[in-house]
């Protein structure tokens, strides 16, 4: 299974230690499309906004899934998030509410998306795998 991972990049970056984690877990479930949103130094320098655009819609058609971390907020992630919906691909958001931040309504209210509170990154093994097995079908 492909997976298209969505964090916070141009958002913030305080939770990339977190996405490193989370892309690990992911590859368990088979390929991880989005592998540098986990990178801790990351930076898109080298790339235009119009080629990192069109790089991530070309990930993102191929992926079966997405699962996106939200605690951070990021117009990307929303816009990657409505993405996929748009084309039919099963959903994931996880998010932390013990960060004092609350989920936008557009996500936690909306039925195709699935959304997981978690508090510690130990307890997103169990999410991923019951997301997965459901995805599959």
């Amino acid at each position: 299974m492909k997976t298209y991972f969505a964090g916070s990049i141009r958002g913030g970056r305080q939770d990339a230690a977190l996405y490193s984690q989370i892309v690990e877990l992911l590859k368990k479930h088979g390929r991880v499309l989005t592998e540098h949103v986990g990178d801790l130094e990351l930076t898109e320098d080298d790339l235009s906004d119009q080629a990192i655009y069109d790089r991530d819609m070309a990930w993102l058609n191929e992926a079966d899934v997405l699962v996106a971390e939200v605690t951070v907020p990021s117009h990307g992630v929303g816009y990657e998030i409505a993405r996929a919906e748009m084309i039919g691909k099963p959903i994931l958001c996880l998010y932390r509410p013990a960060t004092g931040r609350c989920l936008s309504a557009l996500i936690a209210g909306n039925p195709t998306i699935r959304c997981e509170r978690y508090e510690r990154p130990s307890q997103l093994k169990a999410i991923l795998r019951t997301f997965f097995r459901r995805a599959r079908g």
